[in-house]
């Protein structure tokens, strides 16, 4: 509808992370439940907003999204210009934890989407007491590599190009055309080097094979969904993880790929809202 203005609203907030200041940029809509979403390896917040502008959600959620450092409108860090680009499980983490804090946020919520799912299960094993469920999408202890990162930042290929091309068989066939190009899109505009430096974290320094047997869900709920059509993340390693985690609960979502939330949103949301239902319930009983 022409004229219409979207209740989203994006801030930046300062936030230090390995000891320097980081400006940080988010969108958030609602009240609630802190619920803090985080973005695929190199894409950024964009991939949440049609979570951030459901009613039904947030009625009851604090609907954040944030990107990371060096993704989206977050620049890297003053000092890391002309610097190669790596994520790791270490400051993974502390970006998630810092940013919560500089919001003050009680509790939160976190949910993860492929590297952000990963990172989900180190938050359980390390830092369960500090939230009050999470949810990975797309979510498993390691996955076998399949691809081969020296072609996502290279002079004579072009970056945006060849990342989105990596992923698009990642999303589920027969989906909404729209929503696979902006998918897509956001892959296209990532930095140099970035996907190539958050896929270090998932190929790499993210293993978490014989760790995740840390996790006590009675402590922190834990939910991991991950789409039928996803190869790279696939049901199955989905559902071995979980196994190895006593009370997680795994869904297998239907007619959808790696990127459930921007993919096919009206899909993913039959699954996303019994989810959030569960936790609302807990907070309440």
């Amino acid at each position: 509808m022409n004229g219409f203005i979207e209740p989203i609203v994006g801030r930046y907030v300062h936030v230090e992370i390995e000891g320097e200041t980081n400006r940080i940029y988010f969108e958030e809509n609602g009240s609630g439940i802190p619920l803090v979403c985080l973005h695929t390896a190199g894409s950024d917040a964009r991939q949440w907003r049609h979570l951030l502008v459901d009613e039904e959600f947030t009625k009851n959620f604090r609907v954040i999204a944030f990107d990371m450092p060096w993704h989206g409108k977050s620049n890297p860090p003053d000092s890391q210009y002309g610097h190669e680009y790596r994520l790791t499980t270490a400051s993974y983490t502390e970006t998630i934890r810092a940013f919560c804090k500089a919001l003050k946020l009680d509790r939160p919520v976190v949910m993860g989407c492929s590297i952000g799912g990963r990172i989900v299960l180190n938050l359980a094993i390390e830092h369960a007491r500090e939230f009050r469920a999470l949810i990975g999408l797309e979510s498993a202890d390691f996955q076998q590599p399949w691809y081969d990162t020296a072609w996502l930042n290279r002079p004579d290929v072009h970056g945006g190009e060849v990342c989105a091309a990596l992923v698009s068989g990642l999303i589920a066939p027969n989906g909404p055309e729209a929503p696979r190009h902006e998918t897509l899109w956001g892959y296209k505009q990532g930095g140099p080097g970035i996907f190539k430096g958050d896929l270090y974290f998932y190929r790499v320094d993210g293993d978490l094979r014989g760790r995740i047997g840390a996790i006590d869900v009675n402590q922190c709920p834990l939910y991991l969904l991950t789409g039928e059509y996803d190869f790279s993340c696939t049901p199955e390693d989905t559902l071995r993880t979980a196994a190895g985690i006593p009370g997680a609960k795994a869904t297998i979502m239907e007619r959808l790929g790696h990127f459930p939330m921007s993919e096919n949103p009206a899909q993913f949301r039959r699954y996303i809202a019994p989810v959030l239902q569960d936790i609302l319930d807990k907070q309440n009983s």
